[in-house]
């Protein structure tokens, strides 16, 4: 490597580790207690895992596992090629059919992650324009400020002009209104997209509220108003059924995007919507059709995990799940500790309200055998620093009941409370 390029990447380095924003420091884990509340094993001693997406618990579920083996025995360790050269296995048509039916949509497709199947989404929606258009600019995209940065890489990879992006302000539905009707006239379609959970404090957005200002400016653009919403933490976790935020708000989007990765406890994301949309992605989805799907494996360990997520052991879960949330939130508020949102998501926001103490608390709670994840500015405001709690079905009430102890004695070295 030529020094001068070297010494480049070790001034960014230094410049991030001296910010306090170092991610590379990560926590090593050698595996996993065998238990109805798994632990974190690390240097021989377990730790409760409150930072973990699987909201429900099916990473260590045993029928998710089994059929992870399955998979593998039947149809090996890896694809072996992207779809369209090596063929399509049918664990991964199964595992398509079974989540398109789970949201009642056409048709699904998978992705290697939930992360490649944003860029597909929005690069391909943004991307698609009539042959016979004159406009450069036939469709522009309006976005909320604080989505995900796989939506943002999404538009990026687009490659449309700066005057096609448009942002709204953060859940600000009438800041959405005024964009749509601005621009009526300038373009022929609108592509709306948004985070169904915003995953730094647990909010969630009302997928109703957004489908219906939608309709109501889809006759004022010629190819009309397409909304995407990427619940990814909301599926599996939200909602009376764990259809996420569009059950929770009885509002469908044209395109919905989620993981099998969090709630599912599996690995690999994957999209819902009409058969010509899904037909269209298949043919134009760069993440798609150049890269591998996930591996049988995943996928048999995904399927199961929906079959599940379906069934009387899915409504359990999430009654667990539910009431976990309750009694975490009435134990912390009883000790004197305040949360920076009103969630009623399993991501609670414990609110710290400074960086240095935010990530002091954290190490602090490990020290005790906890492991958290310390949120700081600038991902959130200032003032506004936080202890990202998840809650999962697996916790018991004496994990929740030594999160409460630990963190309330730990703010109050600190000063927090």
């Amino acid at each position: 490597m030529n020094k001068n390029f070297k010494q480049i990447l070790l001034s960014e380095i230094k410049r991030i580790d001296t910010v306090g924003s170092t991610k590379r420091d990560e926590v090593i884990i050698d595996g996993f207690t065998r238990e109805a509340s798994p632990k974190a094993l690390i240097k021989n001693k377990k730790y409760l895992v409150f930072n973990s997406n699987d909201y429900l618990g099916l990473r260590f579920n045993k029928d998710v596992i089994i059929a992870e083996h399955k998979a593998s025995d039947k149809f090996g360790a890896g694809p072996g090629a992207v779809r369209f050269i090596s063929g399509t296995l049918k664990i991964y048509k199964e595992l398509e059919a079974a989540i398109a039916k789970f949201h009642d949509r056409e048709e699904a497709m998978v992705f290697s992650s939930a992360f490649a199947t944003n860029v597909a989404v929005m690069s391909c929606l943004l991307k698609a324009q009539s042959k016979d258009s004159l406009l450069s600019n036939e469709v522009c995209v309006i976005s909320d400020t604080l989505n995900h940065r796989s939506i943002i890489d999404g538009i990026r990879a687009a490659s449309i002009e700066k005057d096609q992006k448009f942002i709204y302000k953060h859940l600000d539905f009438d800041d959405l209104r005024k964009v749509l009707m601005e621009n009526q006239t300038k373009f022929k379609r609108a592509v709306v997209v948004t985070d169904g959970i915003f995953s730094m404090i647990g909010e969630h957005t009302d997928i109703n509220k957004l489908k219906t200002i939608c309709q109501k400016f889809d006759k004022e653009y010629e190819q009309g108003v397409f909304l995407v919403v990427d619940d990814s933490h909301g599926v599996g976790s939200y909602g009376a059924t764990g259809r996420g935020c569009e059950e929770k708000s009885h509002g469908i989007a044209d395109a919905l995007v989620g993981t099998f990765g969090k709630a599912f406890g599996s690995d690999g994301g994957y999209v819902v919507g009409d058969k010509v949309f899904i037909d269209y992605l298949r043919e134009s989805a760069a993440t798609y059709i150049y890269s591998n799907s996930i591996s049988p494996s995943v996928a048999g360990a995904a399927l199961q995990s929906v079959k599940i997520v379906s069934s009387t052991k899915g409504k359990t879960l999430f009654k667990k799940l539910q009431d976990n949330m309750q009694y975490l939130k009435q134990q912390m508020v009883k000790a004197g500790l305040q949360f920076a949102a009103e969630s009623d998501h399993p991501i609670q926001p414990l609110l710290v309200g400074d960086t240095m103490k935010a990530k002091q608390l954290k190490d602090m709670l490990f020290k005790q055998g906890i492991i958290v994840t310390n949120i700081t500015y600038p991902v959130v405001p200032k003032g506004k620093d936080e202890i990202r709690i998840q809650i999962n079905a697996s916790h018991t009430r004496k994990d929740i009941d030594q999160l409460v102890k630990c963190s309330a004695k730990s703010a109050k070295q600190l000063g927090i409370i």
